[in-house]
């Protein structure tokens, strides 16, 4: 494998620090070309599917990317922004965010977003990051549970781009936030204003996006990490074990997933005579289809179609103030030790680097 073409070393250069926050990812359009391409990498993923290789590519390309295209761009086109993609929109703006907060707090970092599949791709902003002179680079991916689908395909990525670099940035991972007190604060802040302007419900129902259950007997944590968010948030809120459920969703093919899972669920609910429930998506920091068409449009059309009378869907953090911070502090965590308080001086990294040519000369 050949390396990547990148500007020569200089003497001197002072260091930078850089954070990007990756996210899954989103089509270009709400087309089934684009959906096509993008359904082809995220599914592609040995880290998303491991039913093995050869078998997998003749049911994806010779089956599922001749129907599912078109189904699900019909389903994006019902969320579609005219900023574009909600998880796209939303990302860009927690890394603005995020950036305008380090700077309040006196911390000189770049901050920029990347797509796990599709576009800005991860490769992408690390090779603009570098371009730009960042030495130290810390990846915050925008999953609070920890999944080998999610974050450690994320890892992978920065992986697979590092094995092309020559001299590679000082990189740091995090892992996992699931019982960060600063993110499940700001969860349970977005509830309790929901519930001021709106009310409460007879139940709260807490929906992760599910995975298959072998992983979690091959050692994935996702599903406790889950659980143990959902008791924290409900701890914060108040809440008994009566007054909320946890459950999962997006199941995709035929094998068992975590359960329970989310729409049967909630038509359950609704026959039971529950007359509201309100849904919030932890597991997910920015809106985008599995919440605002998966949730809010087809699960509340289960829940009222078996009997229930009101559903409430409660956004994500997005970029709320709340989200903003509890993000801020988690990445503060995560740089201890860099200096990141003040930008280089230009005359002392100047004056540094001529220093280090006499000093080559003499050599």
């Amino acid at each position: 494998m050949a390396f990547k073409q990148e500007p020569a070393y200089t003497h001197g250069q002072a260091p930078s620090t850089a954070i990007l926050l990756c996210n899954l990812g989103t089509p270009d359009a709400p087309t089934p070309a684009a959906l096509r391409r993008y359904l082809a990498e995220f599914l592609g993923d040995h880290r998303v599917v491991e039913i093995p290789k050869p078998i997998w590519w003749l049911i994806l390309h010779g089956i599922i990317l001749r129907v599912r295209p078109a189904k699900s761009a019909a389903k994006y086109a019902s969320i579609w922004t005219p900023e574009g993609s909600p998880l796209k929109v939303w990302t860009e703006k927690q890394a603005q965010g995020l950036q305008a907060w380090l700077q309040g707090h006196g911390h000189h970092v770049t901050v920029r977003y990347a797509m796990r599949y599709g576009s800005p791709s991860i490769a992408a902003q690390l090779d603009a990051l570098k371009a730009e002179g960042a030495t130290r680079v810390l990846v915050l991916p925008a999953y609070p549970q920890y999944s080998g689908t999610t974050t450690a395909s994320v890892f992978d990525a920065i992986y697979h781009w590092a094995a092309q670099v020559r001299s590679i940035p000082e990189l740091r991972f995090v892992n996992r936030y699931h019982d960060d007190a600063g993110y499940i604060s700001a969860l349970a802040q977005r509830i309790r204003a929901y519930w001021q302007a709106h009310g409460q419900p007879d139940k709260l129902v807490m929906s992760f996006h599910g995975v298959p259950e072998r992983t979690l007997h091959l050692g994935d944590p996702y599903h406790c990490e889950c659980h143990k968010t959902a008791r924290l948030l409900a701890e914060q809120l108040g809440l008994s074990r009566e007054q909320y459920q946890l459950t999962f969703q997006s199941r995709f093919g035929k094998a068992k997933w975590l359960e329970p899972y989310t729409e049967p669920t909630l038509i359950k609910m609704g026959q039971a005579g529950v007359k509201r429930v309100d849904v919030v998506c932890p597991g997910f920091t920015s809106d985008c289809l599995e919440t605002l068409e998966e949730i809010a449009q087809e699960a509340k059309q289960a829940f009222l179609t078996a009997g229930g009378q009101e559903f409430h869907y409660i956004p994500c953090l997005n970029d709320s103030a709340e989200a903003i911070a509890a993000l801020g502090g988690i990445t503060l965590q995560h740089l201890a030790g860099w200096p990141t308080h003040s930008a280089p001086d230009a005359q002392a990294l100047a004056a540094s680097r001529a220093a280090a040519l006499a000093l080559g000369a003499r050599n």
